[in-house]
């Protein structure tokens, strides 16, 4: 899996020399161009240019996300003009964004799988270079279906539940708790107060100061291989399955823990990890809750504490982000 949620992505577009765009250029909002014109006698050569790099992609946004992203030239040169470019999907026509003429484009994500290009073009408004497309991932993770929500909730039943491989969290994760401690997180405890009603924005912060506390500060699991960090020191072992166990967390609710057995390692690793991210197949995990000892049992009991991880190249920014999207 890797790192999923990188908060920024840099993506190095090849230039591509372009026919004369003629009535293609136009300046109207939705009016189609061709992405797939001839070489443009220009003055511009391709050395003086060199590669355009769309940078500030994030790796996934959610609905309505502020996309922010810029074009940035490998050689400078004097007074560039921009254009953008978008397209729903790659069988669509391009259509020019009138309103995005400088080398930041600014958007909201509402179309998964949006393309979104960075064009140089003369005084003509005819295109001489461009940038690879970048494609906008939007992804609500437990906001899919009625379905979806309703098993991220906690409303399903047993034989929906499935095994699944150590695989499903494969990454570099780092723990919540830091954040916590250093105030970032207050954000997201004001907005469950506002929201719920029921707990100030303190009293939230005092419940997940003993759900996040933990000596790990950082995991990187890879297959059936899983790293430990406490205090920047790395311990390795390797974890084979063991199942999973169901919870009964009331008023019809459920809940799922993964779990995975200690086969090699030193004695100061935990013999289980069971993990719980809200999913009951088989699916890449954006964050999960860990309990981890020698006592399996105990790990399957209701528990005020449940360490959290996000991907370690997600920022406080993009934490609060997740956290607020859920």
């Amino acid at each position: 899996m890797g790192n999923k949620f990188g908060k920024y992505v840099v993506l190095a577009g090849a230039i591509v020399f372009l026919g004369a765009c003629g009535n293609d250029s136009s300046s109207e909002e939705g009016v189609a161009v061709n992405s797939d014109t001839s070489v443009l006698q220009s003055n511009k050569k391709s050395e003086d240019i060199g590669k355009i790099q769309i940078e500030g992609l994030s790796d996934h946004y959610h609905t309505g996300n502020a996309i922010e992203l810029s074009a940035i030239l490998e050689n400078e040169i004097d007074t560039p003009h921009w254009n953008w470019f978008t397209r729903e999907d790659e069988n669509a026509k391009w259509k020019k964004s009138p309103a995005q003429q400088t080398q930041d484009f600014v958007g909201e994500a509402t179309v998964n799988g949006l393309e979104i290009k960075a064009a140089l073009v003369n005084d003509n408004q005819e295109v001489y270079a461009e940038s690879d497309p970048v494609k906008i991932i939007i992804d609500d993770h437990h906001g899919g279906t009625e379905e979806d929500q309703k098993i991220a909730e906690g409303y399903f039943d047993e034989d929906q539940v499935e095994d699944r491989d150590l695989s499903d969290f494969e990454g570099d994760w780092q723990s919540v708790y830091p954040y916590l401690l250093s105030g970032e997180l207050d954000e997201v405890f004001e907005h469950k107060s506002e929201e719920n009603g029921d707990k100030t924005p303190e009293e939230y912060k005092e419940y997940y100061a003993t759900a996040y506390k933990t000596e790990i500060e950082r995991m990187v699991i890879d297959k059936d291989t899983v790293a430990f960090y406490e205090g920047g020191k790395e311990t390795v072992g390797t974890y084979e399955n063991d199942g999973f166990e169901m919870l009964d967390k009331g008023d019809g609710k459920k809940g799922v823990r993964y779990a995975y057995k200690l086969i090699d390692g030193p004695d100061n690793l935990p013999k289980f990890i069971l993990f719980s991210d809200h999913y009951i197949t088989p699916h890449e995990s954006y964050h999960y809750h860990l309990y981890a000892g020698d006592d399996r049992d105990k790990l399957t009991e209701k528990s005020s504490n449940w360490p959290t991880y996000y991907p370690v190249d997600l920022d406080s920014n993009g934490i609060v982000d997740e956290m607020l999207a859920h």
